[in-house]
């Protein structure tokens, strides 16, 4: 057994196993939570009542999930006395699966941002969100329930590499002179400087993650997706890595657009796996009018961080936008909403990024009956206009409901 610093490991439960490329998932695992800060420990508190319920109905008492609550953010500082201890990361590590709430980026704390650092550190490449419309949740759009992708988005390299230097720093200054003299590259010398690394590996672990997702969950395509027309061996690379990938490694599995008009007169075989690439603003604008067309999409970070939020809006917004940040096989799963520090104590926002992160990690779990039971009984609760402010405020006529009666609402109609 791993030793811990301040962590107390539950005597009942068992740590989930990886062993010859797959993961054990024993019947009572063990799995870390972070609360997080602000609005997190109501959403977490909600989320993990939900889950409890779900899966004691769903296995009739023959599986259950042992909590181990670990730290970071301002709980961490308390007990720690640093945001995010040692423990946290072992502990992650060691049980393979955890869930966490939103954590504020501490002001001087030596960190651009918490959810960053555990990201890099943990080696966690592949964010992943799963966007698909709940009926009767408010959206922008005429049509939201055509909206229903899943999207990797690349989590370590690009901007969140986070190599820049300041305008006028000494480093940003000497690269400037650099670039100048070795290969006639003029720069605005009041230029701050950031490198946008994009690597070959990196690129592909993320689209091969995204491949086999798709094929082992029965979708119809994967869309590469990327600014190649402009940055042709970063984001260009991202792109033909990618059909790298496809061909070389899922060859029988795939075919291209180019196939698939050529071939078989623009009708997909079944058992096949279209891949194609779209610019990324051409992108924006295809999730908007030719939304059902897109199914699962490979992303680069910043690509994927600003798509990420835009097919969110059409479903009702971050607060119903589940997300997972995975590794080869480690998985962290979170809201991908902020603290939200304002409403803290007042049992009032929208859990359903969480609870819906949580329905992830039970797919993940291999769990699904659990997890269907959640989805259904969140789209009887909305369906039946028991909602939160966020959404009540947009629907005339209605009440909203606390954060906690919207658990409460959602195990009443589990069955």
């Amino acid at each position: 057994m791993i030793h811990f610093d301040k962590l107390k490991i539950p005597l009942e439960g068992k740590k989930i196993e990886f062993t010859e490329g797959r993961l054990s998932i024993p019947d009572n695992p063990i799995i870390p939570f972070i609360e997080g800060d602000g609005v997190g420990p109501e959403i977490m508190k909600v989320t993990r009542k939900v889950l409890d319920v779900a899966i004691n109905k769903a296995y009739k008492g023959k599986k259950k999930i042992v909590w181990l609550e670990i730290y970071a953010g301002e709980k961490a500082e308390k007990k720690y006395g640093e945001f995010l201890p040692q423990d946290t990361l072992e502990a992650i590590k060691y049980f393979i699966v955890g869930i966490k709430g939103p954590l504020t980026t501490p002001i001087g704390g030596g960190y651009r941002s918490l959810n960053v650092v555990l990201r890099k550190t943990l080696d966690l490449y592949a964010c992943i969100r799963p966007v698909r419309y709940i009926p009767g949740v408010p959206s922008p759009v005429v049509h939201p329930e055509k909206m229903n992708i899943v999207i990797f988005r690349e989590n370590t390299e690009d901007v969140y590499a986070g190599i820049e230097w300041p305008k006028g720093s000494t480093e940003a200054e000497k690269l400037i002179s650099y670039l100048k003299e070795e290969f006639k590259v003029k720069i605005r010398e009041d230029s701050g400087i950031g490198i946008k690394p994009i690597s070959e590996t990196g690129s592909k672990r993320l689209v091969r993650k995204a491949i086999k997702y798709a094929i082992d969950k029965g979708h119809q395509s994967v869309t590469l997706v990327h600014k190649g027309n402009i940055m042709k061996f970063t984001e260009g690379a991202f792109k033909d890595w990618g059909y790298e990938v496809a061909k070389e490694e899922f060859g029988d599995k795939t075919i291209t657009e180019e196939e698939l008009g050529r071939k078989y007169e623009g009708r997909l075989p079944q058992g096949k796996l279209l891949i194609k690439d779209r610019v990324a603003d051409s992108m924006f604008q295809q999730v908007l009018i030719r939304t059902d067309e897109y199914d699962v999409v490979a992303l680069t970070n910043l690509n994927g961080d600003y798509l990420s939020d835009a097919c969110a809006a059409q479903i009702g917004g971050l607060g119903m936008a589940p997300g997972a940040n995975v590794g080869d096989y480690i998985a962290l799963f979170e809201a991908t909403h902020g603290t939200a520090p304002k409403y803290a104590g007042q049992d009032k926002v929208n859990p359903s990024s969480l609870i819906l992160s949580g329905v992830m990690m039970l797919e993940y779990l291999g769990w699904q009956e659990a997890g269907d039971l959640i989805w259904k009984s969140m789209v009887k609760t909305i369906k039946e206009r028991k909602v939160t402010y966020d959404l009540a405020r947009l629907m005339e006529g209605i009440e909203p409901v606390k954060c906690s009666k919207f658990g409460e609402a959602i195990i009443e109609r589990m069955k």
